[in-house]
């Protein structure tokens, strides 16, 4: 046995110890086969919170994608089919990449309930899906590495989180052969973050693939000036605090010589174990009793997750893709002021970029807000109808 092969079987028995495959009764397996980047591993149709309303079915699948230190990882994530039959060449696909839950597995939104921990953000971004299915599109939601499945979640890891966008698109097509190979990688936050990583990458990991556009909401970023901002004591770390814990988990799941834990004094430390076993709303009910001007440990070297986050940040950035980013004016937690700078910076490195910005939105009114503007974008581009970007 080569080398090739040795290390697809020990791929295969890795990932369905993980799965537990034995166990799943309900699921079904993927035959054979090399278990390349977007080869599917399980199947199953889902009936929850998470399935989308207009599709004519939902299924939650597991796939493998590629971590942030390029090894096989499993990745969950669900696939929401249109109704009617596909039309020639296959139906089109809208990769989503969504904004943060948190750090645990119960914050994948594939395991959204109704009255689950991040269904207030996971409901309302599946309402604005919801449309683009209902206009005859393939909607895929990765939940990233690490959430929902075992390992850590690498927050905020650009490579990572493309790969999963990427590579959930390939096992959607294993899955249906109505999928077709032509598709569009939208994001909003965190997913901002990972949707300019696709868009600046996503052609050249998967050339089989046809990427046409990008749609960037109120992108991530900036993450490498967490660390000073937090040490400097300044106004609104009792608004951000709860983002700390997640930054800190991210950092460490993608370089495990980071220790979150060893960042973090005693009294700091309970945001870690809300992290671990919550989402975003648990942790801030923690961060609400955590001392702000303790927060770290006095041998904390936290210049090294400002330094590995620097490596995360997009102003490096080329969008190979035709790229629509907006920006709402009332965001509190991703300011115009930051994603300005973002998009000057793409600009400058060659991108045609459409920026747009939403008087009085707020982080999550974008969803509703853009969505006429988006879907007008999507369109134009797959059509070859030219438009005027704001650079490029």
């Amino acid at each position: 046995m080569n080398d090739s092969s040795t290390r697809s079987v020990l791929v295969a028995f890795v990932l369905a110890s993980m799965l537990g495959l034995a166990g799943c009764a309900n699921d079904e397996s993927a035959e054979g086969g090399e278990l390349s980047p977007g080869s599917l591993v399980t199947h199953r149709a889902l009936a929850t919170a998470a399935a989308l309303p207009s599709a004519v079915r939902t299924e939650l699948i597991t796939y493998v994608s590629e971590d942030a230190a390029g090894q096989p990882v499993l990745v969950s994530g669900t696939v929401a089919m249109p109704r009617g039959d596909a039309p020639e060449g296959g139906w089109p696909v809208v990769s989503w990449a969504h904004g943060t839950t948190g750090v645990g597995d119960a914050c994948a939104p594939s395991a959204d309930t109704a009255g689950g921990p991040a269904h207030s953000y996971v409901s309302r971004a599946g309402a604005m899906l919801d449309r683009w299915v209902a206009d005859g599109y393939v909607v895929v939601q990765t939940d990233y590495e690490g959430l929902g499945t075992p390992g850590g979640h690498p927050y905020m890891n650009g490579e990572s989180a493309r790969n999963s966008v990427v590579d959930i698109v390939r096992a959607a097509r294993e899955l249906d052969a109505g999928v077709g190979t032509r598709w569009t990688v939208m994001g909003h936050s965190q997913g901002g973050h990972a949707a300019l990583f696709t868009a600046a990458g996503g052609l050249d990991r998967a050339p089989e693939l046809e990427l046409q556009a990008a749609v960037v909401l109120a992108p991530g970023s900036r993450t490498s000036d967490v660390a000073g901002f937090f040490a400097s004591g300044g106004p609104g770390i009792e608004q951000a605090l709860s983002f700390l814990p997640v930054l800190l988990l991210g950092a460490e799941a993608a370089d495990p010589s980071l220790s979150a834990d060893a960042m973090l004094t005693d009294s700091a430390r309970p945001l870690l174990a809300a992290a671990r076993t919550g989402c975003m709303d648990d942790v801030r009910a923690v961060a609400e009793t955590v001392p702000v001007d303790s927060l770290f440990a006095p041998d904390a070297e936290m210049s090294r997750i400002g330094e590995y986050y620097a490596t995360q940040e997009l102003e490096s950035l080329t969008p190979a893709v035709p790229t629509l980013v907006v920006q709402g004016t009332a965001d509190v937690l991703v300011s115009r002021a930051a994603t300005d700078r973002i998009t000057e910076a793409l600009c400058g490195n060659g991108a045609a970029l459409t920026y747009s910005v939403y008087d009085g939105v707020d982080h999550r009114g974008v969803l509703e807000e853009s969505f006429p503007e988006a879907k007008a974008f999507v369109d134009k581009v797959r059509t070859g109808e030219a438009s005027q970007p704001t650079c490029g």
